[in-house]
């Protein structure tokens, strides 16, 4: 397309994270316009409508696929989804931002992997926390050669009590795939990714545990519960994946859990050079000079922009230019075997190799 035009853009999904979408790409409004939007509710639809003004209320993801008016379509919708959406849109030559995780499974996330490859269209997962600044500081730094070589990195989320939406799809594994583990460990894992280097994970030892959902314990305030629905995911995980170069990344993540935690995402980076700490928006560079250890303070500028801005302007970018997403369809087929092999480890009680044949 051409460079100048904006980029026409359809949304399915009116929800919270539809309307997410809405505000952040509503500030590049030079660049992009809403010309349809789509919800299973179509009042919901109607009311974002009116709200961010746009023109045209549909009833079905399928009528935004054949619309001449739509570049490229942004779905947030249930996680069982994605990947049969992504897959329809790119068929239909619709550029796609899908929400994390990409695929329900890693069996769906290569249905969309071959899908993207037979279309050359762009996929890209909704992944902000590598757009984050501290995150952005922390690769100039690593890649300059600051860190040496990365050799082992610890990430997680633990939540102390914040199951989402008892009994609604976030908690059943039909729908949602998985609970924290594919929530929150979905972007941990992606984060830990974009700073070790894009290291190609080998191999998964895992467990996953559910010690507070099916109790109905731990609830958290996101979502409504649904007391007559299904709690069949877990609630922790933990697992330690290794990397074809020798690295290694250890993953703890959970909706609820009895420690002493601060519920803040968190990332520690090991290098033979430096190391990074991250915990939600601090951060520190850790090495030894003159035999004392040193460390340098890293906060988030007060005027930032915001990840999501950066993470949205990406993706313009890559409709428009013809650019690979750095969150792409071969990252999100990563996150999802990584996450059915913690899965299987945790059944099996044994390791697990990964498989990326398609």
């Amino acid at each position: 397309m051409n460079p100048t035009d904006k980029v026409r853009i359809g949304l399915i999904g009116a929800g919270n994270i539809g309307n997410v979408h809405l505000q952040e790409f509503g500030k590049l409004g030079s660049e992009c316009q809403f010309t349809v939007i789509t919800d299973v509710y179509r009042p919901l639809a109607e009311q974002r409508a009116q709200q961010y003004g746009i023109p045209v209320v549909l009833d079905t993801p399928e009528e935004v696929f054949l619309r001449e008016d739509v570049d490229a379509v942004i779905i947030g919708v249930p996680n069982a989804f994605h990947a049969p959406l992504t897959i329809a849109a790119l068929e239909h030559g619709k550029h796609v931002l899908v929400e994390k995780p990409m695929g329900l499974n890693s069996e769906a996330a290569k249905d969309i992997v071959r899908a993207q490859q037979r279309t050359g269209k762009t996929v890209m997962v909704a992944h902000q926390m590598r757009w984050e600044w501290l995150p952005l500081q922390m690769k100039a730094q690593i890649d300059r050669g600051e860190m040496g070589r990365i050799y082992t990195a610890k990430t997680g989320w633990f939540r102390r009590k914040g199951i989402p939406g008892w009994g609604t799809w976030f908690t059943r594994h039909e729908q949602a795939g998985g609970g924290p583990l594919i929530d929150i460990g979905v972007h941990m894992l992606d984060l830990a990714f974009f700073l070790m280097g894009e290291p190609k994970p080998v191999s998964v030892y895992g467990a996953a545990y559910a010690e507070f959902g099916p109790k109905r314990k731990g609830i958290g305030t996101w979502g409504k519960p649904d007391w007559n629905g299904v709690y069949d995911v877990e609630d922790l995980a933990t697992a330690i994946i290794k990397m074809e170069d020798g690295s290694s990344l250890t993953l703890e993540v959970s909706w609820a859990v009895h420690m002493d935690t601060d519920n803040e995402p968190f990332l520690h980076l090991m290098g033979s050079e430096g190391g990074v700490a991250l915990r939600g928006l601090q951060g520190k560079f850790l090495t030894e000079r003159f035999d004392q250890a040193m460390e340098v303070p890293l906060l988030t500028p007060a005027d930032d922009e915001g990840a999501r801005v950066r993470l949205s302007r990406h993706f313009l970018e890559c409709v428009r230019d013809g650019k690979q997403p750095t969150t792409s369809a071969d990252t999100g087929l990563r996150s999802n075997l990584i996450i059915d092999a913690i899965y299987e480890s945790s059944r099996t009680g044994g390791e697990v190799k990964l498989d990326w044949s398609l």
